[in-house]
């Protein structure tokens, strides 16, 4: 049995248990990590730990460190009373404000996993306070920032122009920006109509109304609370403006916050998704020691010799999204754009249409759990069913990867193949 068949089928079975069996996939994926790296891929122990996520580790506690002080200190509360009040009260148009501010901040330079930071537990608040459906929430923060993540200030805009720049194919970054858009528009507005008035899946015994720790939101904020808002206002500078690690701000912030409030942060620290951070590590961990073993590049190279240009693209996209499910899109795009380049100056298809295509097709999937954007919906829902949630979550991307893919080849490849 080929290295490859091992790798995948490990990474199939872990899936399935885990989704199956009340056992953390970040346990198992540790576990598979640790023997098919050393006994398939002879990787050594400290080559299997250089793939652990340590970034994204320390990203996903500092957000939901701060977002957890911040919301016993009651500015949670206050963001969200104030939300309602710019919509006039339509708590139904919340998702769709989440949704533009994402695309916006995205589309002017912001990291996408730094817009769904900053966004992803204010919705999530949101979806609490006023029942929302949270995946409705979360997801549309996500497209919100994908919408946006393809303009040419953007960093994976961008990073893609570049890569382009650097062979012999012309992209344009009115289409590639455009063609990101409409689709993640085209996905917010399904995923709206088909869920919103889905119920949430709530804990059991939950009621989705404020903690007892949570402070009224009438009036104005307190020394605490203002003290909390310029610490997320300069989290947000930080991060955009000076490109500062948005995990270590975080956990600054919180641990000055806490300092000034200690007897009500004393359980903070509780507020951390743990169980999701298990298992997005886990999982990260595994793929990335499959890409350091060479197996995600020799699947694309595969997929690549299958015949006709148009199916190789239909392909191509597949690999990505799959793929991308699991790991960081930036490192897919990095990896399949100079893979497509031959397919393109050899064939007639569109260059823009297919680049477009693995863009989206890359990140439209990164509402998976197992994503940096999907670990931080994941990990700021509050009064859910984790277990529920995060299957909703797992379901909702695998329609994603399902139809995401097909949807992007067939409206920018297809017709100008």
């Amino acid at each position: 049995m080929s290295v490859e068949v091992i790798s995948i089928a490990a990474l199939l079975v872990m899936f399935v248990v885990g989704t199956v069996l009340p056992i953390n996939l970040g346990i198992l994926a540790f576990v598979a990590t640790f023997a098919v790296g050393t006994a398939s891929l002879g990787l050594t122990e400290d080559e299997i730990f250089e793939g652990f996520p340590a970034k994204l580790f320390v990203t996903i506690v500092g957000v939901t460190y701060l977002f957890s002080v911040a919301r016993r200190n009651g500015t949670i509360d206050w963001l969200v009373a104030a939300g309602v009040r710019m919509v006039r009260g339509k708590v139904e148009l919340i998702p769709w404000v989440l949704f533009l501010v994402a695309a916006l901040l995205t589309a002017f330079g912001t990291f996408t996993p730094a817009a769904v930071a900053i966004l992803a537990p204010i919705g999530m608040n949101f979806a609490y306070r006023y029942k929302l459906n949270p995946l409705v929430v979360g997801m549309m923060v996500i497209s919100g920032g994908h919408a946006g993540a393809f303009s040419p200030l953007a960093v994976s805009g961008a990073l893609v122009l570049g890569l382009v720049d650097k062979t012999d194919v012309h992209v344009s970054a009115v289409a590639l920006f455009s063609a990101s858009f409409v689709i993640n528009l085209v996905l917010a507005v399904l995923t709206y109509v088909l869920l919103a008035k889905r119920p949430a899946p709530l804990a059991d015994g939950t009621a989705q109304t404020t903690d007892d720790e949570d402070l009224a939101v009438s009036g104005r904020p307190d020394w605490r609370q203002w003290l909390t808002l310029a610490s997320l206002l300069a989290l947000v500078v930080g991060a955009l403006g000076f490109h500062l690690e948005i995990g270590f701000l975080a956990l600054a912030a919180g641990a000055l916050l806490a300092l000034v409030d200690m007897k009500r942060q004393e359980k903070a620290v509780d507020g951390v998704s743990w169980s999701t951070l298990l298992l997005v590590a886990g999982m990260m961990t595994y793929i990335a020691m499959l890409e350091k073993a060479g197996i995600i590049e020799e699947i694309s190279e595969h997929a690549a010799d299958l015949g006709a240009p148009v199916v190789v693209a239909l392909l191509l996209c597949f690999t990505v999204a799959i793929t991308s499910a699991f790991a960081s899109s930036t490192a897919i795009l990095t990896a399949i754009i100079p893979l497509a380049v031959p397919l393109l100056l050899s064939s007639h298809l569109s260059a823009a249409g297919l680049i477009a295509a693995l863009a989206v097709s890359t990140t439209i999937v990164d509402t998976s759990p197992f994503s940096t954007n999907g670990a931080l919906v994941l990990s700021n829902a509050r009064g859910v069913d984790a277990r529920r949630f995060y299957r909703q979550v797992i379901g909702y991307t695998s329609g994603i990867v399902a139809l995401g893919p097909v949807i992007a080849w067939g409206a920018l490849v297809l017709p100008w193949s």
